[in-house]
């Protein structure tokens, strides 16, 4: 088991108040379905519509705290909505930074994350700093090592025009942070895939392949909670959530009998 018992409560908490505030607050969308409703019923439209306000939740909030809760027992630091960032860049690093998106998106290089960023590292600190908007990162993490990683987690597969704005962030964070002394021993920027919707097919990463540095760059599903919590805890976290969602299935099924058709 990688999971502290500890952690499982703090996980099963999170998730089980997560589930009963939506539950309670739950206001099904159906009154602009009226096709949908009278072919599917009004109780699998609530729950349908319950189903999407959780996939919500899950991608915007509760897998990042899941995540810091995990990584805490394993790096010096895991926050999760993290503003503690820098709000600087130097038009220099700017400048590299576009120049690596052009060559990428011209083909003439592939990616490369330690290239690009010692790259960004020598620019840094050159030329006229700028003042930008402030970075909130999904989760950051400090080693005991002082390696710095900061993860973007995307739950929805980007599209083409997505990804090279994501590279465009993942590069500028860079940048942003070696603005600042004292520097990080070593940096990671990159995306995490909570989970993988092709299983047990492997991640499509081919639309990433272009802009994205896949070994350096990403991790998805087992590979990113692995890498957080140790061997195994992508298992842990499924069986957990499993429990979870037997526990509160009458409470569920109770909410949308309302609707069922008498």
């Amino acid at each position: 088991m990688s999971l502290l018992d500890s952690q499982r409560n703090q996980i099963s908490e999170l998730l089980e108040g997560q589930i009963r505030r939506k539950l309670a607050n739950h206001s099904p969308e159906t009154n602009n379905m009226p096709f949908h409703v009278r072919l599917l019923g009004r109780d699998r439209m609530a729950l349908f519509s319950f189903i999407q306000s959780i996939n919500t939740t899950l991608g915007t909030s509760v897998f990042e705290q899941v995540a810091a809760i995990i990584a805490a027992s394993h790096f010096k630091k895991a926050v999760n909505q993290y503003k503690g960032f820098n709000n600087t860049i130097s038009e220099s690093a700017q400048d590299t930074i576009q120049q690596i998106l052009d060559d990428l998106r011209a083909v003439r290089n592939k990616p490369s994350k330690p290239a690009e960023i010692e790259m960004i590292l020598q620019s840094a600190q050159v030329g006229k700093m700028k003042v930008v908007k402030q970075p909130r990162i999904d989760l950051f993490l400090e080693a005991y090592d002082g390696t710095e990683y900061y993860f973007d987690l995307k739950t929805a597969k980007p599209n083409r025009g997505e990804i090279i704005g994501l590279k465009r962030t993942m590069l500028e964070w860079v940048a942003i942070r070696f603005a600042q002394n004292p520097k990080p021993s070593s940096i990671y920027t990159g995306l995490a895939i909570p989970y993988n919707p092709y299983e047990p097919e492997e991640y499509d990463r081919w639309t990433l392949s272009g802009m994205f540095d896949l070994h350096n760059e990403v991790k998805v599903a087992k590979e990113f909670w692995d890498f957080i919590g140790g061997n195994d805890t992508y298992e842990d976290l499924l069986e957990i959530f499993e429990k979870v969602g037997l526990k509160l299935r009458p409470e569920i099924d109770s909410v949308f009998a309302k609707f069922a058709p008498s």
